[in-house]
């Protein structure tokens, strides 16, 4: 047989190219046209032969790679071809449930996808539809994006699955649903009667999604038709409510007053868009009426419901019980170290600074960890949760605010870890909420639990503390925010703020970041306010100027 003839037969042995070369450009992306060779089934999977005839794809993806799977995958999503769209991925059984209700439980039809600019291994896509219930219909736009990563096994280029790439609001176990909704709109006024929306204060979102949820049914208003996140279990964990992503016809609103200051929301609003990954909150001290809550990045709500090592500033909780245990005093002498080891860890202060002949006045007001983690020795485990628990009210998980919140952690832990928590570290993690209650608890004098709706409007009863502070450690305590407010770490954000002041920074180290998370915490007259600055470093210099400017708006 002549070579010819011998091409002809490899051909007749080699598997077959499905469709021929396919040329699809997906709502005009501009990808280019790509063949399916190799023995590719039509579920996308590749055959045995194949798989024996070919090693395990490695190593880096290329261009090629990642628009071909990222095609395949759009494609079929855009043409309704469920089964060949989550073949496409690296989770066929996970896609094609979620890609099945979004077309039968969403009601999506009529979609249009839109490829992006490739990035790597992400492309991001455009999507447009339509949203359609009986006789109703609306349009629907949003962007999103996916990334292609090698299969586990035999190393194909797919998708990898994930809920957000269906829609970027979705996380495991939520849903798309269009219908009637289950709970009525609420129109949310602030303390004034003015309304929230949105469109005035971008970072209420989450606040208006919570505040539904708890008062839809309670506040008279009536159900319309809207396509939703119905959350599932992991996002309930999470205190996620769900959030509506369209309204098709409009429900009846019941109304829900807030303590929320127009004011001073509309400063905080300007403060977080100054900073990246910046939340602050403020509150009345004598009541706990949350008068503003703001953060930078509008899909989580960090101030309220973040978990994050506070750092330094919880030094004034640790502060407290020292004094009250007698291990500290105001102008006492106290040791400041360069470094102390306990519990194998050895622990050194910002510089390895140390004070030499120090008082407790100097090490609060300087932030010297060494001060604070040399007396681990002399404390017992649950020391500093007892504390955090009694008197500030914190880590017990029964604040009652009106929407979902996180109300603090601080875990008994032994040895080395115990010694961190001393200093925000170890396990014990805050938000702004929480750090704004322990100022506002310092200058009332005794705790009162935040809320943003009035407990008389539904019952509800709020948290309370078993104990308060002896006056002698209340005075010591007041006397140490003030001095770092004027002369410590906290001086340089607080220039300006006048009259009865108190403040506390913090640098919270976390594993993996170059920054630390910046922390400030204060108070002016009945104000209280605290913030922080994710991966911005030294809390004086982030969060302490968006803190301070809070407190001089509210005078």
């Amino acid at each position: 047989m002549g070579s010819r003839g011998r091409v002809a037969e490899r051909r007749k042995t080699r598997p077959a190219v499905l469709g021929g070369a396919i040329a699809v450009v997906v709502g005009g992306a501009g990808f280019g046209a790509y063949a399916l060779l190799g023995g590719a089934a039509e579920d996308g999977t590749r055959t045995a032969s194949a798989q024996q005839a070919e090693e395990v794809r490695t190593g880096p993806l290329s261009a090629a790679e990642v628009t071909a799977a990222a095609e395949r995958f759009l494609t079929a999503w855009q043409s309704g071809k469920v089964s060949e769209a989550a073949a496409a991925t690296d989770d066929p059984e996970a896609a094609a449930a979620l890609l099945t209700g979004y077309a039968e439980d969403a009601r999506v039809k009529d979609v249009t996808l839109t490829a992006g600019t490739r990035a790597g291994d992400k492309v991001p896509f455009s999507v447009k539809g339509t949203v359609s219930y009986e006789d109703l219909g609306e349009p629907l736009a949003y962007d999103s994006a996916l990334t292609v990563v090698r299969r586990a096994g035999d190393g194909a280029p797919r998708v990898d699955w994930r809920p957000s790439v269906v829609h970027p609001d979705l996380k495991d176990g939520d849903r798309l649903v269009t219908g009637e909704a289950g709970t009525p709109p609420v129109k949310a006024l602030d303390r004034n009667g003015g309304e929230l929306t949105t469109a005035k204060y971008p970072s209420l979102g989450t606040v208006l999604d919570g505040l539904r949820e708890k008062y839809g049914e309670k506040a008279g208003g009536r159900a319309g038709v809207e396509l939703r996140v119905v959350r599932g279990k992991a996002s309930e964990k999470a205190k996620l409510s769900d959030k509506t992503l369209l309204e098709l016809s409009e429900g009846t609103p019941g109304t829900v007053r807030t303590t929320l200051d127009p004011a001073l929301q509309a400063a905080a609003e300007a403060q977080v868009a100054k900073k990246a990954r910046a939340s602050v909150v403020a509150l009345r001290a004598s009541t706990g009426e949350i008068l503003a809550v703001a953060n930078s990045s509008h899909g989580f709500n960090t101030a309220f419901q973040g978990s994050l090592a506070p750092g330094s500033t919880m030094k004034v909780v640790t502060a407290s019980m020292l004094l009250e245990k007698g291990l500290a005093s105001l102008d006492g002498k106290h040791p400041c170290p360069k470094y102390f080891s306990y519990g194998g860890w050895k622990f050194q202060n910002l510089d390895k600074f140390q004070i030499e002949d120090g008082t407790f006045r100097t090490s609060f007001a300087r932030s010297c960890n060494t001060a604070f983690i040399s007396q681990a020795p002399e404390l017992e485990d649950d020391d500093l949760t007892e504390q955090a628990q009694q008197v500030f009210g914190l880590s017990r998980n029964d604040w009652q605010v009106g929407v979902p919140t996180f109300d603090g952690s601080v875990p008994v832990q032994s040895k080395a870890p115990m010694a961190a928590s001393l200093i925000g570290q170890g396990g014990v993690r805050m938000n702004p909420l929480n750090m704004a209650s322990v100022s506002a608890t310092v200058r009332a004098g005794v705790f009162h639990q935040p809320y943003l709706v009035p407990p008389e409007v539904d019952g509800r009863e709020l948290a309370t503390a078993s104990r308060t502070m002896s006056a002698g450690t209340l005075t010591q305590l007041r006397e140490l925010m003030a001095y770092t407010a004027t002369s410590g770490t906290a001086a340089e954000a607080m220039a300006g703020v006048s009259g009865e002041i108190g403040a506390k920074t913090g640098s919270a180290e976390v594993d993996g970041q170059k920054k630390p998370n910046g922390w400030f915490t204060a108070y002016r007259g009945d104000l209280a306010a605290a913030g922080v600055v994710q991966q911005g470093g030294h809390g004086g210099s982030t969060a302490g100027p968006l803190v301070a400017a809070l407190l001089k708006s509210g005078g």
